[in-house]
């Protein structure tokens, strides 16, 4: 099975803190990995160094083959590495429709800088099917019109999802996704990352952990800037050193809903 993604002995120093100590993580294509842990594990600083807002102190990142260390967020997009934020990241003053379109021409290679994003058009027949296709699988085609600031924040995530999707990934990263949701947002959520995950490789960090336990074909936990456990989700949840690291030495408890 081909290789999407390796990291090295990645680390992260902010100081004399340690985010992130010698990690190495690797997915293989069309594979869904979860990685959960407690708050301040640096998980979200893990995904800062994969999508390059981070340069990494040590260690190096590969993608299909290729070095992209020192490659730059918007370039790891164009070779279709995609992520999403903890807090949901769309323009509320567009609607629906301009916030896929913007963004879809933003990434295109032909439109790599400033003046050429300017003055490109935004009828052109590619961008339009994306953006179509992405609304139609987060379920917002009535929502096209619809300024986004008049959207829950439910619909908000979906059409982050959404956003994410018209860029075509190879890969594409979920910084808790289910964050601030209703358990109805939630369940739609799951229905479309289940549907899309059929045709993309996909890792996603989440504290509701036993939301994605039916999503995941493996589970990564990741204590104190290190991942502590791996494996089907099953086995990773009754390990005892991730237990302990959730709830302390003795304690049992069952994992975040």
């Amino acid at each position: 099975m081909l290789e999407v993604l390796r990291a090295e002995r990645l680390s992260k120093h902010f100081g004399g803190l340690i985010a992130v100590n010698q990690v190495n993580f690797h997915i293989q294509q069309n594979e869904t990995v979860g990685i959960i842990g407690p708050n301040g594990s640096g998980k979200t600083t893990f995904f800062n160094l994969v999508s390059g807002l981070f340069p990494p102190t040590a260690g190096r990142i590969v993608f299909f083959g290729n070095d992209i260390t020192d490659l730059p967020p918007n370039q790891r997009v164009m070779q279709g590495m995609v992520r999403t934020f903890q807090l949901v990241s769309v323009f509320n003053s567009m609607t629906v429709w301009e916030n896929l379109v913007l963004s879809s021409i933003r990434f295109q290679k032909e439109h790599s800088t400033n003046w050429k994003f300017l003055l490109s058009p935004a009828n052109k027949e590619i961008i339009i099917k994306n953006c179509f296709e992405a609304m139609r699988v987060v379920g917002l085609e009535s929502k096209a019109l619809t300024l986004t600031s008049e959207l829950s924040y439910g619909f908000k995530r979906m059409l982050e999802i959404g956003i994410a999707l018209s860029l075509n990934p190879k890969l594409l990263l979920l910084d808790e996704p289910l964050s601030g949701l209703s358990d109805l947002e939630i369940i739609g959520v799951l229905d479309i990352l289940q549907r899309i995950k059929k045709n993309l490789t996909l890792v996603i960090i989440e504290h509701k952990v036993s939301k994605i336990v039916n999503l995941v074909n493996h589970l990564r936990v990741m204590n104190e800037g290190k991942f502590i456990c791996e494996g089907k989700p099953d086995r990773v949840l009754s390990d005892r050193a991730v237990r302990e690291c959730y709830w302390g030495k003795g304690e049992v408890a069952e994992f975040p809903a």
